[in-house]
């Protein structure tokens, strides 16, 4: 790993500042772009569906490049880089059933939570509320959550948080949960909560093993591109809901998937690729 032209940077608290300074500024910034274009030209930005995929690709970038300059070149002396390297189909034909048995599990466990009551239930109503200003013309939703949101995430979450605590020493199974529990908390409401953490894991999980990140952004796309269609199509994120089965079934189907997967995946052959 010393000679690897990968930098092996280390994640703490302080880059953790930076990368929340650096999506603040880059966010920030376009804000007072879109205000500066109301004021000069009259015309309100924020009203185009492609003005809130600008903003949040700005602040993605942002928050990378602050974590480049202020944290990796300093401590390493190399610009941040990662393995892109796709690999061999036999892995793929293993980890994407693993992840779909996740997903199910993880709508299962989601369904749980309460969305009705004097809390839940203004607290659902307000997230529902929420998405729905949040619905963007379906080629530009697709954009935004099956290939923008993959790739700027897989590298904050795994490519910097995850592999930085691993090279900190912390253990990988702790360093693979620590960066999906943060990933589920930024998405700041419960029921994502439960979904972006165990899904998280697989990524993680995935990202460890094979020393590639273009897998969990695969993983994460599909992710992302089955429930865009679900919600385009039925209205909902179930998959219970759109082939009208019961919530244990998914939950039943989920389980057999995973644990299938996973153990050929983590056990059986012991995928594990070596970054160089």
């Amino acid at each position: 790993m010393e000679n690897s032209r990968y930098p092996k940077f280390t994640f703490t608290w302080i880059g953790g500042i930076v990368l929340v300074s650096g999506l603040f500024i880059g966010t920030v910034a376009v804000s007072f772009f879109g205000s500066f274009w109301k004021i000069a030209f009259r015309e309100n930005l924020e009203l185009k569906d492609w003005f809130m995929m600008l903003t949040n690709a700005a602040g993605f970038l942002t928050a990378i490049a602050f974590f480049d300059f202020f944290i990796v070149r300093p401590s390493t002396g190399k610009k941040l880089n990662f393995n892109f390297s796709p690999t061999n189909l036999y892995t793929y034909l293993l980890v994407f059933p693993m992840m779909i048995g996740m997903m199910l599990i993880s709508e299962f466990i989601t369904s749980l939570i309460p969305v009705t009551g004097p809390f839940w239930g203004k607290y659902y109503e307000y997230f529902s509320q929420l998405m729905e200003q949040l619905t963007f013309e379906p080629v530009i939703m697709i954009i935004m959550t099956v290939i923008m949101a993959p790739i700027f995430e897989e590298i904050i979450f795994r490519g910097i948080i995850q592999k930085g605590l691993i090279n900190k020493g912390v253990d990988p199974r702790r360093a693979i949960f620590y960066a999906s529990v943060i990933f589920g908390l930024v998405h700041g409401n419960p029921w994502q909560f439960v979904g972006a953490v165990l899904l998280g894991c697989v990524l993680g999980l995935v990202y460890h093993k094979t020393k590639s990140l273009l897998l969990p952004m695969l993983l994460h796309g599909f992710n992302n591109l089955c429930s865009s269609l679900l919600v385009t199509y039925t209205k909902s994120e179930s998959f219970a809901d759109a082939f009208k089965i019961s919530e244990w079934v998914i939950l039943a189907v989920g389980i057999v998937l995973f644990s299938l997967f996973f153990y050929l995946f983590t056990k059986k052959n012991k995928i594990h690729y070596t970054e160089i």
